[in-house]
């Protein structure tokens, strides 16, 4: 998954990243309203964990900006504030949870994975997908119950073709996805290109239907099927 965390308390940011980073996830951070908006702006993301009393301004704002943008992260609220009014006000506006300070590291990563298991549509911890099936907790992959090896880049890759089915991915969309802000340090794609290429044939080395399909010109698309 990739994370946007937005935190100003330095100690828990770092100590959150930290954690999500350990089991392979992305995780891009900052501790302001401005910089939280100017990322958001630029990059897409699995969910973010929202903190509301930010020193600049109200965390509400990251909400009402994603909902007037339409855009698809889910939100968990981290919050030191623990008011009725402020839980409704943050799941009317559109966050996917609510979770009130200080909390263990443990139940933030559990209902992280469970707002993404609903945003996917997985049971259980398990993403099924016609014949391809995956772990969520123990980041496995299996097509046709017979488990594939895949990289790290790739598992990310194929769970983000996954939750967008049917939806043409640009190659920087897909770049920022899986790189975030390190994107800006590569000039082009064809990294991308190599990391599709050895997906796509473990796939169907492992006798899956070949879902992957390039758009001429755009970026790729994994059929709905």
């Amino acid at each position: 998954m990739k994370l946007l965390i937005i935190e100003d308390e330095q100690g828990l940011r770092e100590n959150i990243t930290t954690y999500f980073n350990e089991d392979g996830n992305i995780c891009e951070n900052c501790s302001d309203l401005t910089s939280a908006m100017d990322k958001l702006a630029m990059y897409e993301y699995d969910c973010i964990l929202l903190d509301i009393g930010l020193p600049d301004g109200e965390g509400f704002a990251i909400l009402e900006y994603l909902k007037a943008k339409m855009k698809s992260e889910s939100v968990i609220i981290i919050s030191a504030r623990n008011s009725l009014d402020d839980k409704i006000r943050g799941l009317n506006i559109g966050a996917d949870d609510y979770l009130t300070k200080p909390f263990h590291l443990a139940e933030l990563k559990a209902r992280v994975v469970a707002v993404f298991r609903r945003k996917t549509g997985s049971n259980k911890g398990l993403l099924v997908f016609n014949e391809i099936s995956i772990d969520l907790q123990g980041r496995a992959v299996a097509v046709n119950d017979v488990a594939i090896v895949l990289t790290r880049k790739e598992y990310e890759m194929l769970l983000y073709f996954i939750a967008n089915k049917g939806k043409v991915i640009s190659k920087t969309a897909l770049a920022e996805h899986l790189w975030g802000d390190e994107i800006d340090m590569h000039s082009h794609f064809d990294f991308i290109y190599t990391h599709i290429k050895n997906l796509r044939r473990k796939l169907l080395d492992a006798n899956s239907r070949d879902y992957i399909t390039s758009v001429y010109g755009i970026g790729y698309k994994f059929k709905a099927e």
